[in-house]
């Protein structure tokens, strides 16, 4: 077998025969710290039913939103296919499915020349169906059922800041009309006619403020096409009212919470009723299907109001359903390692958890853009920032690439323009090991367990794990492989996948790589070694983790607990013994990572 980082898997890894007979009781009693989370869009995963794949629509592309061939288009990938390919899922060590959703969207949108399909799951028209090209509601709850039944959680990622684009303005002007020069009291700007008398503006979210707004026009005139007057559904969604009616936004500034996401018919938060019907919608799929969180899309363009109202009722709707550990977790896009951004979600907003961007942009800048080791340590620093502090990030979900920004070889790829194959592949490997080794819940973006390298963004990070059409998807080697995606690709030999699978196995063998306390030992304003600490969450037991983000192998010393003495190799070159009380010598080649138990001395114990 092919050694990764200087070390060998087959120690870690036994392949067991797949099992689906765990109680639901001992799924729903694991808390969200400690997942290993597998994302996926299920259009792109496995095609199970030929027979949804234009979603029961009838004529071309441009009607059916089915294409194989096109990224942008419906592939055939279904509830069926996904269920299919559980088994593949528990091998990887998944414990937790984020899916794409699910909802039944506009086929097509988008201008002349412009046209792309709803296979993402983003454009929603009906809150309460699953979409056609998936497959049925009851393939759903089946889904659902399978996995619990082989251990694995459910997260469904939801929206609701927007809907499809239905909605439509009068002028066929979208520029964004900010609410200074287009306020709620006057039509079509400062000096028109006077309109929604007494409303107090969208601070004072309660109903008897919002009883007044009676005219959405106030910045553009809103109508919805007579053949779409009732494609939305539960139908109050139908109603211009509901919605901001401001243009498009730039994503900076007052738009980005009032504008329209990409011609996204933005929904009017602040509004009682918008609150009151996305409440029901979501409390509804946790009572009728029995999911086990939320993944929740573009939260940095809805207002906090909203989410101290949502969140609540979510994990209530979840504990009376005999859900306590109902997961929660926000998308706050932004790039970069610095955690504060993201952390006043959790603060404000009143999220428990939030996507871990600051981690993603952490880890590509020590591996990708010639940053110091100093960088994670700093990042780490910031957990504090979080609600709940450091206990709280042990659930935070850290990730690498994902279906938005692009995969991480990618996103390496770019940094370091003509980077051999073989670095990259050793960049990645060390990345992977980062991810499943430091805290935080860590999220696998589907297809890089099979070496999947993308072209770029959005619908160029998209690929099919069946056998594609898509040149521009096939036309990519592989890494770790020589294959590429004009063939399915679910092997569990690859040696991504098995690295990622004997990862997952070592962090459910020793739970302190899971849910342990975690310090920072050593770092450097330069590449190489970066060092942390590790704690069992029972017996208090220190795992010593060291990675070298550097191109050349190191010799050097870290910080380790003043108590350990001895070392035992769980994972890479670890050394027998310790240097001196407090302090390791720690030997690593290029990109090379290690896990070590320690045995402390008998008259102390880290704690």
């Amino acid at each position: 077998m092919r050694k990764f980082l200087g070390f060998s898997l087959l120690s870690l890894l036994a392949v067991q025969p797949a099992l689906a007979d765990t109680p639901l009781a001992e799924v729903r009693a694991r808390p969200a710290a400690g997942e290993t989370i597998y994302f996926l869009l299920p259009d792109r995963f496995e095609n199970g039913d030929k027979r949804n794949d234009r979603g029961g629509l009838k004529g071309d592309r441009f009607k059916t939103g089915f294409d194989p061939s096109a990224k942008g288009f419906y592939h055939g990938g279904d509830l069926k296919g996904l269920t299919a390919r559980l088994d593949y899922l528990q091998g990887l060590g998944a414990t937790a499915i984020w899916v794409a959703p699910v909802f039944t969207n506009k086929p097509v949108q988008g201008g002349p020349g412009l046209e792309s399909a709803g296979y993402h799951g983003y454009w929603v028209t009906d809150f309460t169906r699953v979409d056609p090209h998936f497959g049925t509601n009851a393939e759903f709850k089946a889904l659902v059922d399978a996995a619990h039944a082989r251990g694995m959680k459910v997260y469904m990622d939801i929206i609701a800041n927007h809907t499809a684009d239905v909605i439509q303005y009068k002028g066929g002007q979208y520029t964004y009309r900010d609410r200074a020069n287009w306020p709620y009291s006057r039509k079509g700007g400062l000096y028109g006619k006077p309109i929604n008398p007494g409303f107090a503006g969208d601070e004072d979210s309660s109903a008897a403020n919002f009883a007044k707004l009676t005219d959405p026009g106030a910045a553009y005139e809103p109508f919805v096409p007579p053949a779409e007057a009732h494609v939305k559904v539960p139908d109050w969604l139908n109603d211009p009212i509901y919605y901001h009616n401001r243009g498009d936004s730039t994503f900076r500034g007052e738009n980005s919470r009032f504008g329209d996401f990409a011609g996204l018919d933005d929904l009017f938060t602040e509004h009682p009723r918008v609150r009151a019907g996305m409440i029901e919608i979501y409390a509804d799929w946790i009572k009728q299907y029995g999911i086990d969180g939320y993944r929740i899309d573009t939260a940095k363009h809805v207002d906090p109001g909203f989410w101290q109202a949502f969140i609540p009722a979510m994990l209530d709707t979840a504990k009376q359903a005999g859900i306590p550990n109902f997961t929660i977790f926000g998308e706050v896009a932004n790039e970069g390692p610095d955690p504060g951004t993201i952390a006043r979600y959790t603060r404000r907003d009143g999220y428990p958890a939030v996507l871990d961007f600051a981690f993603q942009g952490a880890v590509r800048a020590v591996l990708g853009q010639g940053k110091g080791t100093e960088v994670l340590a700093d990042t780490f620093d910031g957990d504090v920032l979080y609600q709940g502090g450091e206990e709280a990030v042990l659930a935070m979900p850290t990730f690498l690439g994902n279906h938005d920004m692009g995969r991480f070889s990618t996103l390496l790829a770019k940094d370091m323009p003509g980077i051999s194959e073989a670095e990259l592949t050793s960049r990645v490997e060390l990345a992977h090991v980062m991810l499943l080794t430091l805290r935080g819940s860590p999220v696998i973006y589907y297809g890089d367990e099979q070496g999947f390298v993308g072209d770029g963004n959005d619908q160029d990070a998209r690929e099919d794990m069946f056998a594609s059409k898509v040149l521009s998807y096939n036309d990519n080697r592989l890494l770790g492989s020589t294959s590429t995606t004009a063939v399915a690709n679910f092997d569990p030999a690859h040696p991504f996948y098995r690295l990622i699978s004997g990862l997952a196995k070592l962090r459910k063998e020793h739970p302190a790589l899971a849910r342990g306390r975690q310090i920072t030992r050593t770092y450097s304003e330069k590449p190489g070694l970066f060092s942390v600490s590790r704690f069992d969450p029972v017996s208090g037991t220190e795992y010593f983790i060291a990675f070298n983000t550097s191109d050349k192998p190191i010799s050097v010393q870290s910080v380790i607990g003043t108590s350990a003495t001895s070392l035992e190799t769980l994972y890479g070159p670890c050394p027998a013994q310790v240097s001196a009380p407090g302090s390791v010598t720690v030997e690593l080649p290029a990109f090379g990572s290690m896990v070590c138990r320690l045995a402390p001395s008998p008259e102390n114990t880290v704690r």
